[in-house]
C-alpha cells in the first residue's frame, strides 16, 4: 500500500502541475494562433503542429534524455513534458470555444471603449470557457491517464507501483486490478467536480 500511496501522489503532482502549464500556455497559443498579425500566429501553429503530430512517449523521452538530460526529478520532468504536450490539444480547445462566441460580443465590448484584451478577458473567453469545458474535462482526463508513460523513463507513479508488486510476488493481475481500479476511481472524481462546475456555470446564467 506504500508503493501505491506513493505512485497516486506522484501521479496527482503530475497531473495537477501539467494542467496549470497546460492551461496557461494553452490559452497563450489560443491567443496567438486568432491574432491578426502573422508574426504570431506562425509559432502557434507550427507548435500545435509539431506537438500533435509527434507522439507524446517520444516527446516525454526526447524532454529527458535531450532537452533535460542533467534534471533527476523525473517528477518534474513528467509535468513539464506532459503540459508542453496537452497545451497544444487545449489551444484548439480555446479556439474552437472563442470562434463559437457571436462576433457581436466583441463588437459590443469595443463599442463601449474597452480594449480587444479587456474584451477577451471579461466578455468573450467567459462564454466560450462554458461551451468547451466538457471538452477540456476531457482533455485532463486524457492527461490524467496519460502520467502512467512516465515509468518509460524510470518515474514513479501508480503503473511503477504495480511493477514493483508483481516483480517482488510474481503476481500480476491484482496489482493491475488495483492500479486500474485507483485510476478509475481518479477519473469519476474528476469528472464529478467537472460536472459541478457546468451545473455552476449553467445556474449563474439562468441568473
Amino acid at each position: 500500500w506504500k508503493l501505491y500511496l506513493s505512485g497516486l501522489g506522484n501521479t496527482l503532482a503530475i497531473t495537477l502541475g501539467a494542467i496549470c502549464i497546460s492551461t496557461v500556455l494553452g490559452m497563450l497559443l489560443c491567443l496567438m494562433k486568432i491574432s491578426r498579425y502573422r508574426i504570431l500566429r506562425g509559432p502557434a501553429k507550427a507548435y500545435i503542429d509539431v506537438i500533435r503530430g509527434i507522439p507524446v512517449v517520444v516527446q516525454l523521452m526526447f524532454i529527458y534524455f535531450v532537452v533535460l538530460v542533467t534534471w533527476t526529478n523525473k517528477t518534474a520532468v513528467g509535468i513539464i513534458a506532459f503540459g508542453l504536450n496537452s497545451a497544444a490539444y487545449t489551444a484548439e480547445i480555446f479556439r474552437s470555444g472563442i470562434l463559437a462566441v457571436d462576433k457581436g460580443q466583441m463588437e459590443a465590448g469595443r463599442s463601449l471603449g474597452l480594449n480587444y484584451m479587456t474584451t477577451m478577458r471579461f466578455i468573450v473567453i467567459p462564454q466560450a470557457v462554458k461551451a468547451i469545458l466538457p471538452a477540456l474535462g476531457n482533455e485532463f482526463i486524457i492527461l490524467l491517464k496519460d502520467t502512467s508513460l512516465i515509468t518509460v523513463i524510470g518515474g514513479k507513479e501508480l503503473l511503477y507501483a504495480a511493477q514493483g508488486i508483481y516483480n517482488r510476488t510474481y503476481e500480476q493481475m491484482f496489482p493491475l486490478i488495483g492500479t486500474a481500479a485507483l485510476y478509475l476511481v481518479l477519473v469519476i472524481i474528476l469528472s464529478w467536480l467537472l460536472g459541478k462546475l457546468e451545473r455552476r456555470l449553467r445556474q449563474s446564467d439562468r441568473r
